[in-house]
């Protein structure tokens, strides 16, 4: 059987503007190493992964080749590619980066309690349905709120299900739906998943992912991962 080549496409291009420091949020310390290093190291180790797109910012590539690539030895880095301002913009850059790959796992270089189990899984689901997400079910009641912050809705909570990374996608079917993006506004697209659900005919299905997935967002989710670990060791 033909060997299906999977392709991670890493977004560390972001800034730390909610985190509340100069520092990029992804390249913190977090228990003496940065944070982004700790993401690396899964996809690095994983049996699933062939190469690694890394996508950071345009005056971050010789730190990142320097100080991650070269320094904790990624050798499934194959690529450095520069992002841009939004989201969309970095992960359509990596994926343009992409050579005869089969499948990508889009993932956020600040989600580092990402597991081999997590790949697998979604490795198997988007064999199967061609786009696969990873996600948990809601813990709380989720309100729908207008404007005027009215509750207008409250969504059944079994079908509320909070989205994470990876998501993972046939690389031809992600690709011509962001293809399709740049000939349309872009305003309110958050995830990949989003460019698919508006671009593709390709149906999204979700795989069970983690709650200590988390992505370090804010000073409270670095005090949480710090813990993470503290309990792991």
């Amino acid at each position: 059987m033909k060997h299906e080549k999977c392709t991670a496409v890493i977004v560390a291009a972001g800034s730390g503007k909610r985190m509340g420091t100069q520092v990029s949020k992804q390249f913190l310390n977090l228990k003496g190493r940065p944070l982004l290093a700790y993401t690396l190291d899964v996809f690095q180790a994983s049996q699933r992964i062939d190469e690694i797109i890394l996508v950071v910012s345009h005056d971050m590539t010789d730190y990142v080749q320097r100080e991650f690539v070269e320094k904790y030895g990624y050798s499934k880095v194959s690529r450095l590619v520069i992002g841009g301002a939004q989201r969309y913009e970095s992960v359509y850059a990596g994926l343009l980066a992409c050579v005869d790959t089969d499948y990508v796992f889009i993932h956020d270089g600040v989600r580092p309690f990402v597991t081999e189990d997590i790949i697998e899984r979604g490795y198997q689901t988007v064999r199967k349905y061609g786009a696969a997400v990873c996600a948990v079910q809601a813990k709380d009641t989720i309100k729908i709120v207008n404007e005027k912050g009215i509750v207008t809705e409250t969504p059944v909570r079994s079908k509320v299900w909070s989205v994470q990374t990876p998501q993972i996608f046939q690389y031809d079917v992600i690709r011509k739906a962001y293809d399709m993006l740049q000939m349309f506004d872009k305003d309110g697209i958050t995830d990949d998943a989003m460019v698919l659900e508006e671009m593709g005919n390709t149906e999204v299905h979700v795989f069970k992912g983690d709650y200590f997935n988390i992505k370090i967002t804010t000073p409270e989710d670095l005090d949480i991962a710090e813990r993470f670990l503290e309990k792991k060791a």
